[in-house]
């Protein structure tokens, strides 16, 4: 397969597989496509440790690092290190009572030691993703991806300073024609089927409209899971496909069994966007967590960053517990296609050979 992104990239499928686990991007990378690791839930040592693993199990073929500096968060002018504590500061005492009370339903206990809570705020922002762009770039990358609004113009000429490309997801034309200002070479349009921070516009809309704004390549992201799916991505004008969810439940993935379980038996109609997880609308896993958040004792979420880090020790409570009815996650709505485990080059070139039974059959209406 040839695309403008597989001649930028030098790589043999243009599939782009977003995953948090090394495994799984590493062995993506070497089956022909590219792994996308996010380095969100990593300190900066332990990025340049995954990073360091990547670099010596991925057989030099090309991968790249993600990360998230929003446009607009909470505290964006405060000086870096004050941040943290002005923001805890700002959480209100009600929030933290109703999440307690939440778990105390459930009979979720607390953690074990201080030393065992939850990171309250790594790359959410600004200041906190910077030192992740850092180590990034001490490797020998392909690509630096921004997952929520265009990235800082600075970062965008660093990693061009580096001979690293850069992408940016959008969810709607307004938002793409911006990341092209800042200057990134690829435009990853997801649409409302996406699993974490997604939009309102559905994939099928979304894609020809990015298409039409921009000059530069773009993936299409959103309910990609099989090749079909991807064969219509590439119809609509894509020039690659964008993948997150379908990466939780391959062989090399480091889900927990719970988590995988539970995606492997929803369907489709099991996600929800919900603010519950960062304060911005995401594809989360539907349940009681999400529900107990737009019930009536709910006393709303709060803007980025706050709601995470008013939450990030309670996931971390309901992981360790048996409390499965609250333990949610990022997923998007392709978790109705996945019903089994299999290694991800399996997956890689299952992708493939059905984006070719696809082009078939069209060749066959059009014979017709």
């Amino acid at each position: 397969m040839r695309t403008r992104v597989t001649d930028m990239f030098g790589i043999e499928l243009p599939i782009f597989a977003f995953s948090h686990c090394r495994d799984v991007v590493a062995a993506v990378s070497r089956a022909g496509g590219m792994g996308v690791l996010g380095a969100l839930y990593f300190t900066p040592e332990e990025l340049e440790m995954e990073l360091k693993w990547i670099d010596d199990h991925v057989d030099g073929k090309p991968y790249g690092v993600d990360v998230v500096m929003p446009a607009s968060y909470e505290g964006a002018d405060f000086p870096a290190e004050e941040l943290v504590g002005r923001l805890q500061s700002m959480i209100p005492e009600g929030h933290r009572a109703f999440v307690e009370n939440l778990l105390g339903r459930h009979g979720v206990p607390p953690l074990s030691s201080d030393a065992d809570a939850g990171r309250v705020l790594l790359g959410w922002t600004d200041a906190t993703a910077r030192p992740q762009v850092e180590v990034a770039l001490r490797h020998p990358i392909a690509l630096l991806a921004n997952a929520l609004g265009p990235p800082p113009a600075d970062v965008v000429e660093l990693a061009h300073s580096h001979g690293v490309k850069v992408a940016a997801l959008a969810s709607t034309p307004r938002h793409a024609l911006k990341q092209v200002e800042v200057g990134v070479d690829v435009v990853v349009a997801q649409g409302t089927e996406a699993g974490g921070h997604t939009g309102e516009i559905s994939t099928m809309v979304l894609i020809p409209q990015v298409v039409d704004a921009v000059d530069v390549p773009v993936l299409a992201a959103g309910g990609i899971g099989n090749g079909r799916q991807m064969a219509a991505g590439l119809a609509l004008g894509a020039e690659g496909v964008w993948t997150g969810s379908l990466w939780l439940t391959v062989e090399e993935a480091d889900t927990p069994e719970m988590a995988k379980r539970r995606i492997l038996e929803a369907t489709s109609r099991d996600t929800v966007r919900s603010r519950s997880w960062t304060g911005k609308p995401a594809r989360l896993l539907k349940n009681e967590w999400t529900e107990a958040w737009e019930s009536a004792e709910s006393p709303g979420t709060l803007p980025m960053p706050l709601q995470f880090m008013l939450v990030s020790d309670a996931l971390r409570r309901i992981g360790r517990s048996d409390a499965t009815e609250l333990a949610t996650f990022p997923a998007g709505q392709i978790i109705g296609l996945m019903n089994q485990v299999r290694p991800a080059k399996d997956v890689v070139f299952g992708l493939v050979e059905e984006y070719g039974e696809a082009l078939e059959r069209l060749e066959r209406i059009t014979e017709d």
